[in-house]
């Protein structure tokens, strides 16, 4: 007759035999680090995760109070008031694209029209453009050079310009080295988009017509 150790295994089941012995609490193995999501791993990977947004948000706010000014120039606040153009100054801007970018109550009358399309970085960009290809101080260049790749060239900016990869490619190796004319093709292209899409929209719009409007009126009191 079995004694009553042995009648107890003989009871236990071939599975629960095969389980190891259970561990006390202070054998028992650490917890699994909880799962972290693939997409998270490198945050410029996945635009649409949540985690990478709030770095997004992080590094725009820090860059905004990082950033000063270019100094002295038409895209700065506090600029210089606009001298009120002429009848036939504005009736040139009609004329071609370039006169009206080449008049400075032109480029800011159409500053104004690109802001209500919410296009305004395009003048802000073709506009720092031609203060870095003014500039000669080195040193100056390569920090405008920077604040311009950072303000409408970088893909985390809020005022990026649009761009093909080429151009991107070429603005990248040459920001290794940068110089005045680091964005050239880059500035090309931007103009040409302007003159393109929104030049025929300005004139067609109300505040065009407004300022004919109102020369018209003008050269009429004069006669």
């Amino acid at each position: 007759m079995p004694t009553p150790p042995e009648a107890e295994k003989q009871q236990t089941g071939p599975e629960e035999a095969d389980q190891p012995p259970s561990m006390s609490s202070h054998d028992a193995a650490p917890p699994a680090p909880p799962r972290r999501n693939p997409c998270c791993l490198c945050w410029c990977c996945c635009c649409s995760c949540s985690w990478n947004e709030e770095r997004r948000r992080a590094w725009r706010a820090s860059r905004e109070s990082r950033l000063q000014p270019l100094p002295s120039c038409e895209v700065c606040a506090t600029p210089t008031p606009t001298p009120t153009p002429t009848p036939e100054e504005v009736r040139s801007w009609a004329q071609s694209f370039d006169k009206l970018m080449h008049s400075p109550a032109g480029r800011s009358v159409f500053r104004e029209f690109l802001r209500t399309e919410y296009s305004e970085e395009n003048m802000l960009f073709w506009l720092a453009c031609e203060e870095l290809k003014a500039e000669a101080n080195q040193h100056v260049v390569d920090e405008k050079a920077r604040l311009i790749y950072e303000d409408y060239v970088s893909i985390l900016s809020p005022k990026e310009v649009s761009l093909d990869s080429r151009v991107r490619e070429g603005i990248n190796k040459k920001m290794q080295e940068p110089s005045a004319h680091t964005f050239d093709d880059a500035q090309l292209q931007i103009y040409t988009l302007m003159h393109r899409d929104s030049y025929p929209r300005f004139l067609s719009s109300p505040a065009y017509r407004a300022l004919l409007l109102q020369g018209a009126s003008q050269s009429s009191s004069e006669a």
